[in-house]
C-alpha cells in the first residue's frame, strides 16, 4: 500500500511539476524551431563537429553536478535541485540546438561580456538569451517581447530603443544587449538578489512584488516560487541548467557547431532611403544573410533620409558598397519603393508601406508648362528645386523618384508657371554659378584654405565623409566630424570641390 501511495504521490508531483514549466518549455520549443530555420543555421560552415548519435542521457550523479556548479566562478548562486535537473535533461535532448547554442556562444558572448562588464554585472548573465530566445534574434513571445533579450515594447521605449513601423532596435543585438544590461542593473538595485532579478526580468517587477506580498513578505525565490506566474517558476531553474550545460557540454558529448554567422561584420552608415534587396542584388549577398545581419529593419527598409542608420555588411563587401553606392541607391528604386507613400510627421517626411495620412504630389498643373532639365555634375534635388522655385517633394513626385540620388545626363520634368516660362527655360543652359546667382546663393567655396596648421583635402565627386576617412590611416569618420565641426546635416550635404580639414600638421 505504501508503495502504491508513493507511486501516486510521485505521479502527481511530476504532473504539477510539468504543468509549472509547460508554458515556458512551449515557448522555448517554439524559439528552438524558429532558430533552426534561420539562414546562418541552415547554411553552416564546412567544419561541423557532429554530436548527434552520441549518448546524451543525464546519468551523471547529482553529487558531480553539484560539484561542477560549485566550481563555476560567479556571484549568482547556482542552486541544484530536481527542477534544475529536469531542465538539464530537457536541453540535453536538443541534439540539433545545443551544438548550435555552443557555436553561437562564440559569436555573441564576447559582445555580451563586454557590455555586462561595462555595467559591472555578472558575466554569467550572457547565458540568459538561451532560455529567453534560444538565440533566435527575431524571437517574439505571445506577450509581445522581442529579440535576443525578449524586451517588451514599453520597456524598450523606456530604455531608449527605437521602435516604429520600420525599425525595431529590440532586434539589434548591440543596442538590445545594452538595454537589457541596464534593465538588470536597475532590477538588482531594487532587489539585491539575482534570483529575484531574473524572475522580475521575465515576469516584471509587479508580479514579483505580488508574489512577495502573497508569501507573507518573504524575499527568497524558492519561498515565493508557488506564488509566481507558472512560466516564471521554471525560469530560474532553466537559467541554472543553461549555465551548467554551457560550461560542461563536452562532459555530455556535445561540441560547438560552426555556424555561418559573423556578428563582427563591418558597418557603413546609410544616409538615404535604402532597401536591403537593393544591396543584396547589387553586391550578390543572399538576402537572408543581409537580414540576419540587420534584423532591426522590419520591412527591409532603412529610412536613412531621416538620420544616418547603420548597415552591417560582410567585411568582404564593404569596399564594393562604397564603390557602387550611387548605383545601389538607384537600383530598382522605382520597384522597391513604388508602393510607398510619403508620410508627413513633424514637418519631416519618411517612407513607409501601407495606408497613412499623406501629403500627395501637387498634381494640379493648370496654368503651368512642362519643362525638362538635364542633370549636370554637382546637381542635387535641392539645387534644382531652388532654381525652379518648386518643392523637393513635388520635383520628386513629378519624376516618380523616392531617393535623393540623381544621375548626370538624366532629364527631369519640372512644371513652371506659364507666365514665367521664358525665364525658367534658360536655366537648363546656365552654368552652376549663374543658376546660384539667380537664387542669391553662392557656390561652395573651392578656393584653397589658408590655415597653415592643418592638412586639407578637396572633396571629389561621389565621395562621402566615410570614404574620405578610409583614404587616411589612423583617421576615422568621427575624427573628421570633430575636427571640421560637422553636424549630420553637413555630412549629408558634402559637395564636390569643398575643402575639409583632415588633421593638424605635425
Amino acid at each position: 500500500m505504501r508503495k502504491v501511495l508513493t507511486i501516486i504521490f510521485l505521479s502527481l508531483h511530476f504532473f504539477v511539476w510539468a504543468q509549472e514549466d509547460s508554458l515556458l518549455t512551449s515557448q522555448v520549443a517554439e524559439n528552438l524551431d524558429e532558430l533552426m530555420e534561420l539562414w546562418y543555421i541552415r547554411n553552416p560552415q564546412d567544419t561541423f563537429i557532429s554530436s548527434i548519435g552520441l549518448d546524451h542521457k543525464l546519468d551523471t550523479p547529482d553529487s558531480v553536478i553539484v560539484q561542477r556548479l560549485h566550481y563555476i566562478p560567479t556571484s549568482i548562486p547556482l542552486t541544484y535541485n530536481y527542477r534544475v535537473r529536469r531542465w538539464i535533461d530537457f536541453y540535453l535532448k536538443q541534439e540539433e540546438a545545443l551544438p548550435t547554442f555552443l557555436g553561437l556562444g562564440s559569436v555573441y558572448f564576447p559582445m555580451f561580456e563586454e557590455i555586462l562588464d561595462k555595467y559591472n554585472l555578472p558575466l554569467e548573465l550572457k547565458y540568459l538569451p538561451v532560455i529567453e530566445s534560444a538565440f533566435n534574434i527575431r524571437a517574439r513571445s505571445r506577450a509581445g517581447a522581442v529579440g535576443l533579450w525578449q524586451i517588451m515594447y514599453g520597456t524598450g521605449k523606456l530604455y531608449g530603443l527605437e521602435i516604429n513601423s520600420l525599425v525595431d532596435e529590440r532586434m539589434d543585438p548591440y543596442k538590445a544587449t545594452d538595454a537589457a544590461a541596464r534593465i538588470m542593473k536597475d532590477l538588482y538595485d531594487k532587489y539585491h538578489d539575482w534570483y529575484l532579478v531574473l524572475a522580475a526580468y521575465n515576469a516584471g517587477p509587479g508580479n514579483v512584488n505580488k508574489a512577495i506580498r502573497r508569501s507573507g513578505g518573504k524575499t527568497d525565490f524558492w519561498q515565493i516560487y508557488p506564488y509566481l506566474p507558472r512560466e516564471t517558476r521554471g525560469y530560474v531553474p532553466g537559467f541554472i541548467a543553461v549555465v551548467y550545460l554551457m560550461n560542461y557540454a563536452t562532459e555530455h558529448n556535445y561540441y560547438p557547431r560552426n555556424v555561418n554567422f559573423n556578428l563582427v561584420a563591418d558597418t557603413v552608415m546609410v544616409n538615404d532611403t535604402l532597401h536591403l534587396k537593393q544591396v543584396a542584388e547589387v553586391l550578390n549577398i543572399p538576402i537572408e544573410e543581409l537580414r540576419d545581419l540587420n534584423p532591426q529593419y522590419k520591412q527591409d527598409i532603412i529610412p536613412g533620409h531621416i538620420k544616418p542608420y547603420p548597415l552591417r555588411l560582410p567585411a568582404s563587401k564593404v569596399l564594393s558598397f562604397i564603390t557602387l553606392e550611387d548605383s545601389i541607391y538607384h537600383y530598382k528604386d522605382s520597384i522597391y519603393f513604388h508602393n510607398n507613400v510619403i508620410v508627413s510627421v513633424n514637418t519631416r517626411s519618411y517612407y513607409a508601406r501601407g495606408s497613412y495620412h499623406t501629403t500627395p504630389c501637387n498634381t494640379n498643373t493648370k496654368g503651368k508648362v512642362k519643362l525638362y532639365y538635364t542633370v549636370k555634375p554637382g546637381d542635387t534635388f535641392g539645387f534644382i528645386a531652388d532654381w525652379y522655385d518648386v518643392t523637393i517633394r513635388d520635383l520628386k513626385c513629378w519624376n516618380n523618384r523616392w531617393s535623393n540620388r540623381i544621375h548626370v545626363g538624366e532629364k527631369l520634368v519640372v512644371y513652371v508657371p506659364a507666365s514665367k516660362v521664358n525665364l525658367y527655360k534658360q536655366i537648363n543652359n546656365l552654368s552652376f554659378d549663374e543658376k546660384q546667382r539667380l537664387t542669391g546663393t553662392p557656390r561652395v567655396n573651392t578656393s584653397k584654405p589658408k590655415d597653415p596648421n592643418y592638412v586639407y583635402y578637396q572633396v571629389r565627386k561621389g565621395e562621402s565623409l566615410y570614404t574620405i576617412a578610409r583614404r587616411f590611416p589612423d583617421i576615422s569618420y568621427n575624427d573628421l566630424m570633430k575636427i571640421n565641426g560637422f553636424t549630420e546635416y553637413d555630412v549629408r550635404h558634402l559637395k564636390p570641390g569643398q575643402w575639409i580639414k583632415i588633421k593638424k600638421k605635425d
